[in-house]
């Protein structure tokens, strides 16, 4: 996984990276232009912060960053050139994709979620346990998948609800800051022309609640 965000406006010329969530006591170490952030138990890195990042390659836009596979290349280089090693992996696999409710069930330790069976990209079902109120079969919708940086900032990681195992967030219209969308929870049940599997386009999910 490697999640990747750059706002030179507030931050700097700085990207930074994740390949881990972030862990409860981190260690910090420092080698010319590049900062390492590992877990100071395990000592396994969760990420790093590559300053003057234009130094190695010019950046266009502010927010989640999509690393190519050249540019994870050439940090790669740099980590190496650093005394640091070269971990990253490149993902350019979208994170917000259009998503199948196959079927639900009842949460066994929950009277209002339900584990949903969902269809992603490339044919991948994942479980996603959902406390949306209008969760249902056979309904499209929007997967935020692991990885996936949500409008207000909020990253989609692994984890558990009351003890089950979710990968991934079914999201409504409010959570994505789609135009004019009703700001109360529910998940964003898409409209018939949306394809299972594409990259969900906002420019397009903007005009939904026209």
């Amino acid at each position: 996984m490697l999640i990747a965000s750059y706002n030179k406006e507030t931050m700097g010329d700085i990207l930074i990276t994740m390949i881990r969530p972030d862990a409860e006591e981190a260690k910090i170490e420092q080698k010319g232009s590049v900062v390492r952030i590992a877990d100071a138990k395990t000592n396994e890195t969760t990420g790093f912060n590559f300053l003057n990042v234009s130094e190695i390659f010019e950046i266009n836009g502010k927010g989640p960053i999509t690393l190519t596979q050249e540019q994870v290349k050439q940090l790669n280089a740099t980590l190496s050139a650093n005394g640091f090693e070269a971990e990253l992996v490149a993902d350019e696999r979208p994170k917000f994709v259009v998503g199948y409710v196959k079927s639900t069930k009842p949460h066994p330790d929950s009277d209002h979620l339900l584990i949903t069976e969902t269809e992603v990209d490339n044919g991948e079902t994942l479980q996603i346990v959902s406390g949306s109120p209008n969760m249902t079969d056979n309904i499209k919708v929007v997967v935020a998948k692991v990885g996936a940086i949500m409008p207000d900032g909020m990253i989609i990681w692994p984890g558990e609800l009351r003890g089950v195992e979710s990968n991934g967030m079914i999201s409504s219209g409010r959570e994505l800051h789609l135009n004019n969308a009703p700001q109360k929870k529910g998940a964003l049940i898409l409209p018939d022309d949306f394809v299972v599997g594409e990259a969900f386009d906002f420019e397009k999910g903007n005009h939904i609640f026209d």
